[in-house]
């Protein structure tokens, strides 16, 4: 499911860049970590809910499960309209703040208006991907997400290659499909079905809210600070290299949109996993899902790392080979970013783990240094030694700075929780 929800900004970035040309792809680039900003509510509301309405279910309670369950979707999509009117009024001095002038300012105002009308069922789609794993429809949500990958993907091909609507096309082919993404979830859960989850009559609960928030905060702050930190590069990059330099960076994070929703989407559904057996006590079960996960987790960094060494050229020609100057310059930041594929996976699986077993705090101190402290350090020092090069190298020292983060974590809990002992 993550890894086609990642396809939407690929599709579109593929289309706009051999189509629309090089500035409507740089704009693409700014405005999409905003887009990822306002729709990282629906990860904190379903990766902080499904932990506690897995941990409900798990300790018998089915009918308070549901009840929690339906009061966490309603307060998300009544507050991601809110969010969405305001990023839609307030896109031109957001746009202007990240660095977007004359012709650039306009294809950021297309891009980023056109999607705040989707923003709330894009909230919807993140927060009903964990929901169909708790709910025991894992594969419901994959074809779901499918057929929204697979809409946006016609549809661009119609609105940008035939139909020649540029920008304005990519935007509104990525919101139709974000709004099934939304809509038909909602519609399953509303009615009676065969899953363990149903949306019905609530009452508004703060305790359910505030440890929803709190569990899912951490997830919700690793979303906004990676999409943050992207406007951060954008900003170096437009400084160092100008638009050639976003539009790389652009190639670059559709690589890593995709690398990375492998180790979210894995850690997503594990986590309810996780938390139902650490509500119903079943120590030996956890502690095998701590070791298997490990195991697949860094075997997938290896691969990933190989893998993306491998695509480095092919890719690079597939977006921008019309343009050797950029070309040259993506191949080469592609080639020191891979090496971050190596070290972000146990990070992420430690963040989301420790979300899983009811601990925000440890969850939130992780997401924090790693998407927000490392990144920001390094690559705001890094450029002023190495330049261009610096900025490509920051994320691979911030992932590797966090993994022996994470690795500390690891053990100092390992008592109070069990997931670690003589069965591993």
């Amino acid at each position: 499911m993550m890894i086609f929800t990642s396809i939407y900004g690929v599709v579109d970035g593929y289309f706009v860049s051999n189509y629309a040309g090089k500035t409507p792809f740089a704009a693409l680039n700014l405005i999409w970590p905003l887009i990822m900003v306002m729709g990282s509510i629906g990860f904190m509301f379903g990766t902080g809910g499904s932990a506690l309405v897995a941990k409900t279910m798990g300790e018998g309670d089915k009918k308070k499960a549901n009840s929690q369950f339906s009061l966490l979707v309603y307060i998300s999509l009544i507050l991601s309209v809110f969010i969405a009117l305001i990023a839609f009024v307030l896109m031109r001095p957001i746009s202007v703040l990240l660095g977007a002038q004359g012709e650039l300012l306009s294809n950021c105002m297309v891009y980023g208006r056109i999607l705040c009308f989707s923003v709330p069922f894009f909230v919807l789609q993140f927060e009903f991907q964990s929901f169909f794993v708790t709910a025991e429809k894992p594969n419901l949500g994959l074809y779901m997400t499918l057929l929204c990958g697979i809409t946006n993907m016609i549809l661009d091909w119609l609105f940008v290659a035939v139909f020649n609507y540029g920008l304005a096309g990519a935007a509104t082919a990525t919101a139709l499909s974000q709004l099934i993404g939304g809509i038909f979830p909602l519609i399953y859960f509303s009615k009676k079905n065969g899953s363990l989850l149903k949306l019905c009559k609530t009452k508004f609960n703060s305790w359910v809210l505030s440890r929803t928030c709190t569990n899912g905060m951490s997830e919700l702050l690793s979303n906004i600070s990676m999409s943050l930190v992207s406007m951060l590069y954008n900003a170096q990059l437009m400084k160092f290299t100008g638009e050639d330099g976003v539009a790389a960076y652009g190639v670059l994070m559709y690589v890593n949109l995709i690398f990375l929703s492998i180790f979210i989407g894995y850690s997503i559904g594990t986590a309810p996993i996780i938390s139902y057996n650490y509500g119903a006590g079943n120590q030996d079960e956890l502690k095998s899902l701590f070791k298997k996960s490990l195991v697949i987790i860094v075997l997938s960094s290896v691969v990933m790392l190989f893998m993306s060494l491998i695509l480095a050229n092919p890719l690079s020609k597939l977006f921008v080979g019309y343009d050797e100057n950029l070309l040259n310059l993506t191949q080469r930041g592609f080639f020191i970013f891979s090496f971050s594929f190596l070290f972000a996976g146990i990070p992420m699986f430690a963040s989301a783990f420790f979300t899983a077993l009811n601990n925000g705090i440890v969850s939130a101190i992780i997401s924090v240094l790693r998407t927000v402290v490392f990144q920001v350090a390094f690559v705001l020092l890094l450029p002023i030694v190495l330049e261009v090069d610096g900025i490509w190298c920051s994320i691979v020292f911030a992932e590797l700075c966090s993994l022996i983060v994470a690795a500390i974590m690891f053990v100092v809990n390992k008592n109070k929780y069990h997931y670690y002992g003589k069965e591993i």
